[in-house]
């Protein structure tokens, strides 16, 4: 086991991996037949549950664990057809899982929504009772992490995320299943991370990000990453605002070649709530720029602007909805990622390398 290891040998130039038999079958089985991952998020709690609440207009408390089940089991059942895989939480989305269509993967979340607010630095906590081996015998295919991540925080909370990233590492290699880790950037000193300043940041927050969790220490198999840029402020963009200007094209191009060139382990692309026009346009800038992405776990650019009609019309509405707009939606999606990902075992070689390497 031991999920992705160096070897001294090298191939076409690069470094040989081996890769356990069991971590190869999970990542297989979250791609498509040509290894890129067009995966469906399907994993928010707090944020879905706050999302239905406003639509209806009634407290969080009144959505109910039931109506968080029934959103998710719709979204599956509808969008699996479409997607490699679906990323879901034990919590509300178990029942989901079994929705899902025969040619969909199973991602499941490991940790609680949120992060631990009593303390500084926004440590991840997770789920009580679940660990790597639970999560597997619940059907997952991997396992997912999502931590909040900076490095221009204080290095003593750094220090704790590196050690709980690495304890998951090792549970996930023991159980020989593939590690996904998603790190999202934030303020470290306090703001909303939405201004020019932190837009100016971001790159860097992201690519060293990126240059950290890639070490074999963390036995991190696929990283789940932002779009390195704020695309609001990137003139000329369908997000931009309008006034106040961080990159050019030029410039976000430049961006993305050196997230490209950082990394040491296959990633994909998360949608981070943006609309859907607005995430496709940021992968055709990846494509453009020559990323060697993997694929997408995207979630909400797909399915949030079904949340208002579920709130008014309930399932069958949703349904309805998903059908028409969520399909043309991921289908969309799906063309751009034809276009330019490519497949996860493409950073090592080719897939006839990693397997021959795996079958040994």
């Amino acid at each position: 086991h031991g999920g992705l290891r160096k070897s001294s040998a090298h191939l076409r130039g690069l470094t040989v991996i081996t890769i356990s038999e069991g971590k190869l079958k999970s990542l297989e089985a979250v791609s498509n037949d040509k290894g890129v991952i067009t995966a469906a998020a399907m994993d928010q709690r707090g944020s879905l549950q706050k999302s239905i609440a406003k639509a209806k207009g009634v407290s969080d408390k009144e959505v109910t664990p039931a109506m968080m089940t029934e959103f998710k089991v719709v979204v599956t059942k509808v969008l699996t057809s479409y997607a490699s895989a679906i990323l879901l939480d034990p919590e509300f989305g178990l029942p989901a899982s079994k929705q899902r269509s025969k040619n969909a993967g199973l991602l499941l979340a490991y940790e609680k929504t949120g992060y631990d607010a009593t303390g500084p630095g926004r440590i991840p906590t997770f789920l009580d009772g679940y660990s790597a081996r639970r999560l597997k015998q619940e059907g997952a295919d991997c396992v997912k992490v999502l931590l909040y991540y900076t490095p221009f925080d204080d290095p003593k909370v750094n220090q704790r995320k590196h050690e709980i990233t690495e304890r998951i590492g090792k549970e996930c290699a023991e159980e020989d299943i593939a590690f996904f880790l998603e790190f999202v950037g934030y303020d470290p000193k306090g703001g909303d991370g939405k201004d020019l300043a932190y837009a100016k940041l971001k790159p860097e927050i992201v690519i060293k990000s990126m240059e950290e969790f890639s070490k074999d220490r963390y036995q991190v198999d696929v990283l789940k990453v932002e779009i390195p840029i704020d695309v609001k402020y990137l003139k000329g963009s369908k997000a931009f605002n309008g006034n106040e200007i961080a990159y050019d094209w030029d410039q976000a191009k430049a961006i993305f070649k050196r997230q490209d060139q950082c990394a040491k382990k296959p990633f994909i692309y998360l949608s981070a709530g943006v609309s859907d026009d607005i995430f496709r346009e940021s992968l055709e800038l990846a494509i453009s720029a020559g990323v060697n992405f993997s694929g997408v776990l995207c979630g909400r650019a797909t399915w949030k602007d079904g949340i208002p009609v579920y709130a008014q019309g309930g399932a069958e509405a949703l349904e309805a909805w998903l059908l028409d707009r969520g399909v043309k939606n991921i289908k969309a999606l799906n063309t751009v990622l034809e276009k330019g990902a490519k497949p996860w075992f493409a950073r090592y070689g080719g897939r006839d390398q990693v397997k021959a390497l795996a079958h040994r």
